[in-house]
């Protein structure tokens, strides 16, 4: 079994910023993480991908937060980061970590989410 632990969230002023972190772990269970990635939900709203960042260092990012979100890994931590600058009111959601783990090379990845941290951005 993996489980993802996320943390940085909290309350902060529109225009300030935020780290959140997950941590994979389950060391016995990884063999590679192709895909982590984040999401939000907001109340009332379906959940959205916000970054995904790719084992080799590729990044995608929602429209809504490109030139302020930054995603990045630590393959050898299997962590996750996602550096948030700039926020927003609409920013305001529980993101979740998500991750698609490898515990063998012979075997396609399994999903894997995180419990969630709130992110309150006041205006």
């Amino acid at each position: 079994q993996v489980q993802l632990v996320e943390s940085g969230g909290g309350l902060v002023q529109a225009g300030g910023s935020l780290r959140l972190s997950c941590a994979a772990s389950g060391t016995g269970s990884i063999f590679s993480i192709p895909e982590m990635s984040w999401y939000r939900q907001a109340p009332g709203k379906q959940r959205e991908l916000v970054a995904t960042i790719m084992s080799g260092g590729n990044t995608v990012y929602a429209d809504s937060v490109k030139g302020r979100f930054t995603g990045s890994r630590d393959n050898a931590k299997n962590t996750v980061y996602l550096q948030m600058n700039s926020l927003e009111p609409e920013d305001t959601a529980v993101y979740y970590c998500y991750a698609a783990v490898r515990s063998d090379s012979m075997y396609p990845a399994t999903p894997y989410w995180g419990q969630g941290t709130q992110v309150t951005v006041s205006s």
